[in-house]
């Protein structure tokens, strides 16, 4: 007999949640890395994964090496592609750590790697793009650790002054009169690990059109230990997404104990099938891929319907 190969590392959990890309890796235990592309930030950096370089953010949400062994491979090869440094985004508890970790990289290499730090305490923000917000929310887990929520920000013509000259509107501002609404609409929510509890209730959170959390255990009798390790129950996450707005929620942070087909199935047990269609799982590459191989072939009916003659 001659020795097995190794395993072949998984491929990258995919999703299309139109208009934004869900993709990266998250494994309890080993792993959790999730990239948004449309918002050029990824959280946490567990692992690094090629596409990650992309992002010019990364948020993280506490420091367990599953959540941050990919970091300073993260910064040094965006500075090695000439992709510019990249911006690190933490809670202020853990800042002197995070640079204290990649000081000792910097020290090992004999070289120093460019990146920037900014942090962020509960209920602050730091712009990400034009009119988007990243926000910080605390979270409950057994080190300093934090969510993180993307929110679009509009501005809407008050209703008394709808249809009125443009002439008569610059008038009114000039006179300082605030003539617009400020909307914050939440489009994306990021919990990473945490306990349930009503930091998951804030309406930035609550209203947020996708919710990307985890849900670590799923055997009715591991409830003690979901408590323990400060991680959520499906129990949990049945309980919470009745109360949420979302049109998705994401989960990862699954462990490999779990199989993909009894965490479904213990999924709808705990909040009935018409309420799981709203959930996907990250790492379920067949569910997943099946379902955006459908998306493509709408698709590409609907574009050939808009080119007929």
């Amino acid at each position: 007999m001659i020795p097995r190969p190794p395993p072949r590392d998984g491929a990258l959990g995919y999703l299309y949640l139109p208009p934004y890309r869900i993709q990266g890796v998250s494994i309890a235990g080993e792993a959790t890395s999730i990239q948004i592309p449309e918002m050029d930030v990824c959280f946490d950096m567990g692992s690094c994964p090629r596409s990650a370089l992309a992002a010019k953010f990364c948020a993280l949400t506490h420091g367990h090496m599953d959540h941050v062994g990919g970091l300073a491979y993260w910064c040094s090869q965006r500075n090695f592609q000439g992709m510019g440094p990249g911006t690190i985004i933490c809670d202020a508890r853990i800042e002197d750590d995070v640079r204290g970790m990649l000081d000792g990289y910097n020290a090992l290499e004999r070289q120093r790697t460019p990146y920037e730090i900014k942090t962020l305490s509960d209920g602050e923000e730091i712009q990400i793009k034009n009119n988007i917000m990243l926000r910080a929310f605390r979270t409950e887990h057994t080190c300093p650790s934090t969510g993180y929520v993307i929110l679009e920000k509009r501005t809407k013509l008050k209703e008394e002054y709808v249809g009125l000259p443009q002439e008569k509107l610059r008038e009114l501002k000039q006179r300082g009169t605030e003539i617009v609404n400020h909307i914050e609409i939440p489009q994306i929510a990021f919990t990473g690990d945490t306990l349930p509890g009503p930091h998951l209730l804030n309406d930035d959170v609550r209203k947020a059109k996708i919710i990307i959390t985890e849900c670590t255990f799923f055997e009715p009798d591991h409830k003690k230990r979901a408590k323990v390790g400060m991680h959520m129950h499906v129990d949990d996450l049945a309980e919470w997404l009745r109360v949420t707005e979302c049109e998705h929620m994401v989960v990862g942070h699954i462990s490999r104990r779990t199989h993909l087909g009894v965490a479904r199935k213990q999924l709808i047990e705990a909040m009935g099938n018409e309420l799981a269609q709203k959930v996907f799982f990250l790492m379920d590459h067949r569910s997943n891929r099946a379902r955006y191989e459908i998306q493509e072939e709408e698709a590409r009916k609907l574009e050939a319907e808009q080119n007929k003659p």
